[in-house]
């Protein structure tokens, strides 16, 4: 599988890590919630429900073997097509988080 890297080009997959499911970055915010019951609930749920979709998936793999970015890649679980390559850190941003 090749990956199109946004920086460096067409990269093999076997250069990078998959990490999983691309809503990790969206990590709740502890401060924001107004009770310990709460913040545990939405930390439960970003650390072990994910989705496994049959089709067009958001995931995040890490260039290991290369420049070390994080990418956002959306792939179809079914065929493996690649539609989309993202830097994580603008994905981020996008979504109003700094880091």
């Amino acid at each position: 599988m090749i990956i199109n890297h946004p920086l460096l080009g067409p990269r093999d997959a076997q250069e990078f890590v998959y990490l999983g499911d691309a809503n990790l970055i969206a990590r709740p915010d502890g401060l924001s919630f107004p009770d310990a019951a709460t913040a545990q609930d939405a930390f439960h749920d970003y650390l072990y429900l994910r989705s496994n979709p049959a089709g067009d998936h958001r995931e995040l793999w890490y260039h290991e073997q290369g420049d070390r970015s994080w990418l956002v890649v959306t792939r179809n679980t079914v065929t493996h097509e690649i539609t989309k390559v993202e830097l994580a850190r603008d994905v981020a941003r996008a979504m109003g988080r700094s880091k």
